[in-house]
């Protein structure tokens, strides 16, 4: 099992922070650095700024919101990346969610699963270099009845194929995920319940393409803490914001995957009292709601040797890349966060 970093959202205040952790992930040997977007920073450029900066991490999109961007452009970025870094770029990609995709890029949000599949056919044409025609239901390439003819990328990817990732949560979403792409990119994984959430649909998918999951990425994001075994409490309660966030607020109270997931763990009545009082804007009585377990689980708490027993789970359960997002109120802190993720995967025998 290899290890990645997810630096999150640019912008938030630890910039300067930021590129000193990729740069330390990168000298303890990580395997990918992850950047996301929402309405903010742009993923694109942020990971420019790291691979220039980097010498052999991979840098990956966690993600390129598949409303922001026609496929052709985001086959021009993935291949200007990848050639920009020397062959070091991870496509990954996701529909956002119906607030982003119709409030700030005024997309509808309407057959997320159909788009997604015809949007990675046209991305992984297009880097082909063939020239570029397609017929579906969401894009028609060139529009019929006017001046557009089948262009090619003319930028050459410094590989023939590039790994493309989906972020998927939903049943459905997971089984197409594990069909069409390379990996899935997965939040919020509690290695307990990962066979049923998300394993089983992601083989389900390479089933019905004729693989296996052997070659293909499981990679969730997991939140780091580390400190002393009799904390874990404390550790938890730093994550209580985060949780609340994505179970209660993410989305609408009808399309909230991440309340759905919750719920499909086992946490139907705390998901539900959590969404309730984050959507009534008591935001502070939606984090003490969040039950401790639900965190311990999706998380990485305590002590080096507990966090090794927790990789070893996850490990067993089929992730093949366990993405971290160290916490730390200082940038030593989350450097010693990298350092004892690093010591963890190694006293779990799984580096």
């Amino acid at each position: 099992m290899q290890l990645g970093i997810n630096l999150g959202y640019w912008g938030a205040g630890m910039d300067a922070d930021n590129l000193a952790v990729a740069q330390e992930a990168d000298r303890l040997g990580y395997a990918v650095c992850w950047a996301a977007e929402a309405y903010g920073s742009d993923a694109a450029t942020v990971l420019t700024w790291v691979a220039a900066q980097t010498r052999r991490i991979d840098v990956g999109s966690a993600i390129f919101q598949i409303p922001a961007r026609q496929p052709a452009m985001t086959a021009m970025t993935a291949a200007t990346l990848d050639s920009l870094s020397g062959g070091r770029f991870r496509l990954g990609l996701g529909v956002s969610g119906p607030q982003v995709s119709e409030g700030w890029y005024g997309v509808k949000f309407d057959k997320p699963l159909a788009r997604t599949r015809e949007y990675v056919e046209i991305v992984r044409k297009a880097m082909t270099r063939e020239r570029l025609s397609y017929e579906g239901e969401h894009w028609t390439l060139p529009l019929p009845d006017g001046p557009g003819k089948p262009l090619k990328l003319t930028v050459h990817p410094q590989r023939e194929h590039i790994p493309l990732y989906i972020a998927a949560i939903g049943p459905k979403n997971l089984e197409q995920t594990g069909e069409i792409a390379d990996g899935a990119l997965l939040i919020f994984p509690s290695a307990d319940h990962l066979e049923d959430t998300a394993v089983k649909h992601l083989r389900a998918g390479r089933e019905k393409a004729g693989k296996t999951l052997d070659g293909f990425d499981v990679c969730p994001t997991l939140p780091l803490a580390v400190g002393d075994d009799k904390d874990v409490t404390t550790l938890a309660d730093t994550f209580r914001p985060y949780t609340a966030l994505y179970v209660g607020g993410m989305g609408s109270r009808k399309q909230n995957f991440y309340n759905q997931l919750a719920q499909r763990m086992g946490y139907e009545r705390e998901a539900a009292d959590i969404q309730d009082k984050y959507l009534s804007g008591d935001k502070q009585a939606a984090a003490a709601a969040v039950p401790h377990d639900l965190i311990d689980k999706t998380t990485l708490l305590g002590s080096v040797d507990r966090i090794a027993d927790r990789m070893k789970a996850y490990a067993a359960a089929g992730v093949t890349t366990l993405t971290l997002a160290p916490a730390g109120f200082t940038l030593d802190e989350r450097l010693a966060s990298l350092r004892a993720g690093t010591e963890a995967l190694e006293r779990a025998g799984l580096a």
